[in-house]
């Protein structure tokens, strides 16, 4: 049983020994731990608060771009609004200028048709009358020797052709 019961004087020994340590420890060891825990508290806390701002940057930035992204979706409707506001307007300007140059064309064939058809029948006519003018030449020498009666016949033919 001996082993079992600590002598007096090894107590006395063993805690006289516990006592210098936790001294030592109590006035140069725990204040440094304590400083170094305190500091470890404060950096986690600090990291703690920039990791929130963070977050809360995060989200600002993130509503910022969708709103931007917003935005530009916008923007490029409008764009694409304007294009075709602007094709429409072209094609209907060149379909208007296309119709009044087909217009301007037709008129232009008409009048060059219509003054081909008044040249030809002056042409015709100029024709008509020089041969009426032979036949009745001749018609009339044959019935008439006097020049001035011949005249006279001629233009009245003329006038009524």
């Amino acid at each position: 049983m001996a082993l079992l019961t600590p002598d007096p004087g090894l107590l006395f020994w063993m805690f006289l020994s516990f006592a210098i340590v936790f001294g030592l420890l109590y006035k140069f060891g725990f204040p440094v731990i304590i400083d170094a825990i305190n500091k470890r508290k404060a950096f986690i806390e600090q990291s703690l608060l920039s990791a929130k701002e963070a977050n809360e940057k995060l989200a600002g930035i993130q509503a910022e771009g969708e709103r931007l992204l917003q935005e530009a979706r916008t923007r490029q409707q409008e764009i694409i609004a304007d294009a075709m506001a602007e094709k429409q307007k072209i094609v209907q300007a060149a379909q208007q200028t296309a119709t009044e140059e087909a217009r301007r064309i037709a008129e232009e064939a008409t009048k060059s048709i219509e003054q081909a058809k008044q040249e030809a029948l002056k042409d015709v006519h100029d024709e008509v009358a020089g041969l009426a003018l032979r036949v009745a030449e001749l018609v009339i020498r044959e019935k008439m020797e006097d020049d001035k009666e011949q005249r006279k016949s001629v233009e009245r033919i003329l006038n009524e052709v």
